[in-house]
């Protein structure tokens, strides 16, 4: 069985401050859903009638967008995922999201907004695997 990753550890969180990033970075998120929404975690959050985990993916986003704004973020893409077409071929996304926030420190204070945090449960029953890379924007690759 693949593993799966949902959370960042400490030691992503404690890498992530230490890259020293300075202005704006976007975060490539690649998320895989689950065919029925699992709100065991959260039953407080379900909906009366059983949804799917795209359904439940999309109240995540709409509970997130206003916290997101408020932090000076910006959701700049979101598409349907699919296969590799380079990559491993039994690798497929569901969702890809370009988040864009203004710096690190502003998307630690959205990510651990208790507020933002009420409403995680929607993506907790909806994502089954994801992968968070946050990435810098740069003029060329040489250093």
């Amino acid at each position: 069985m693949r593993k799966t990753y949902m959370d960042p550890t400490q030691e992503a969180g404690a890498a992530l401050f230490k890259r020293n990033i300075t202005g704006e970075m976007v975060m490539l998120n690649l998320l895989r859903l689950r065919e029925r929404a699992d709100y065991s975690a959260t039953p407080e959050l379900a909906p009366p009638e059983e949804i799917s985990g795209a359904e439940a993916f999309q109240k995540y986003v709409d509970h997130t967008m206003p916290f997101l704004e408020a932090s000076g973020g910006e959701l700049q893409f979101l598409g349907e995922g699919g296969r590799f077409f380079i990559g491993p071929e039994d690798e497929q996304w569901d969702v890809v999201m370009l988040v864009r926030q203004s710096s690190v420190q502003s998307f630690f204070a959205f990510a651990t907004d208790p507020l933002y945090m009420a409403g995680i449960g929607h993506r907790t029953a909806a994502v089954i695997d994801s992968r968070l890379l946050p990435i810098v924007e740069k003029r060329t690759l040489a250093k």
